[in-house]
């Protein structure tokens, strides 16, 4: 399996000497034991315990003291319990044990040196039942589908990732980087499709490993599900998410179903939890701080990109097109640049954002808005000429700085525009694949103007 970026992230948590347990979160299927095993890699010796395996979760189940545990586990996995020998203890599916959560808490407080990791699959449905969670004692960081230039450095492409990561970007690059990204937008991030595609480079073969990976998270839906009228609510929320997504939504009705707001509204939070779907409600503000609107209708994204081009079926347009705007509506796109935005940010409150004017007479909607240096850059996923950017045109009129951002299938470039007021601001144009470099543009655009 290939490098995930996450890695510079848990380095620096391993070099942390007051480090706190840390729990791996994420959807199904993202990677998360893979990534750890990597890690793991660094260390003297490496426990990794399952607890959906019988033998691992006794060891939780019967401990009596920490000690009489930590024996336990080192002397059946047959492991030095020499403290001065680099220890990475991985508890995976950690939710099948609930006490196992709270135990988090005493390897803190008595075990310092021992460097624990915790991950589990269902773990955020534990989050309202009656567990005690060790508030305080744990950290948490979040993996989710794997980025553009994780894709490139899995297809081999060193020489397109290094190009990427040169600021500014090369104009000879475009060509290939824009095709490069034309197929992850194709395929999307989950690791299984990218795997497969990178050892077989076959398209017609993902099919089975997309509708393997839905159907794995219908069936998840009983575990979320405290009876059988909300298990239908739930699976009918994960299928009209994939075709919703990208689009702000109503709860009641949502999906061309006879359900009200509240069931579906709970349904869809419970998706939420899962890091399946992300609910962005509004900002309508034009400074810090972010407070999302919530008497607004939300827009709805979904896990990964790919998984929503397959389920609308929308692969073969994607296929051969010059502009992937020109792609279902631009929906795609405009979801795929979100994806990007959040793959790269690893933190548990991490979300994205965008912007709102609604009146009776007019609406404008910015796509996102990107936090930078204290400052909200509005960043719009548009082709054709910078004139038709009215959004973007109100939202600087009023907002107190002159940068804002916009995603097209051009090459990069620096323009200058003006409101229909007259204020003047700098649009930088980055081409799609650029997106995962958005902070580093940013402050390449403020040189250019010291």
């Amino acid at each position: 399996m290939f490098y995930r970026t996450i890695q510079a992230e848990l380095q620096k948590w391993a070099k942390n000497p007051s480090k706190k347990p840390l729990v791996i979160r994420g959807a199904r299927q993202v990677g998360k034991t893979t990534v750890v095993n990597q890690f793991a890699a660094g260390f003297a010796q490496y426990i990794y315990l399952n607890l959906e395996q019988p033998e691992d979760s006794a060891l939780f189940e019967r401990f009596t003291t920490l000690a009489n545990l930590l024996q336990a586990i080192f002397y059946l996995k047959s492991k030095s319990l020499d403290k001065k020998s680099a220890t990475l203890l991985f508890i995976d599916e950690i939710q099948e044990v609930p006490q196992a959560l709270n135990l988090l808490r005493y390897f803190y407080e008595q075990e310092p040196t021992l460097s624990v990791m915790a991950a589990g699959s269902m773990l955020e449905t534990l989050f309202d039942k009656n567990v005690s969670f060790p508030v305080g004692r744990v950290e948490y960081k979040v993996l989710r589908p794997v980025s553009f230039p994780e894709f490139l450095a899995a297809m081999g492409e060193t020489n397109s990732l290094e190009q990427l990561q040169k600021i500014p970007l090369a104009s000879f690059a475009h060509t290939k980087l824009l095709h490069l990204f034309h197929t992850y937008a194709l395929i999307g991030g989950m690791p299984e499709v990218v795997n497969h595609y990178v050892q077989h480079r076959d398209l017609t073969a993902l099919s089975s490993i997309y509708d393997s990976l839905i159907t794995s998270y219908l069936d998840d839906a009983e575990k979320y599900a405290a009876n059988n009228t909300q298990l239908q609510v739930v699976r009918h929320a994960i299928r009209a998410s994939y075709a919703q997504a990208g689009k702000r939504i109503k709860f009641e009705g949502f999906g061309n179903s006879n359900y009200g707001s509240r069931e579906m509204g709970e349904a869809l939070r419970t998706l939420q939890k899962a890091l399946l779907v992300y609910l962005i409600y509004p900002h309508t503000g034009y400074s810090l701080p972010i407070i999302p609107d919530l008497k607004k209708s939300p827009r709805l994204h979904v896990l990964d990109t790919g998984l929503l081009n397959y389920f609308v079926g929308i692969q073969k347009e994607m296929i051969g097109t010059t502009d992937l705007n020109d792609v279902y509506k631009g929906t795609m796109v405009e979801h795929l640049v979100g994806q990007e935005l959040l793959a790269m940010q690893f933190n548990a409150l991490s979300t994205l954002n965008f912007w709102v004017r609604e009146k009776k007479t007019s609406t404008a909607e910015i796509d996102y808005l990107f936090l930078f240096e204290s400052k909200l850059i509005p960043i719009e996923v548009k082709a054709g000429t910078e004139g038709k950017l009215k959004s973007l045109h109100l939202f600087m009129d009023e907002c107190p700085h002159n940068m804002a951002v916009r995603f097209y299938s051009g090459e990069l470039r620096i323009t200058s525009s003006k409101t229909l007021t007259g204020k003047t601001y700098h649009l930088l144009n980055l081409p799609y694949y650029l997106v995962s470099q958005t902070e580093r543009y940013l402050e390449w655009l403020q040189r250019q103007f010291k």
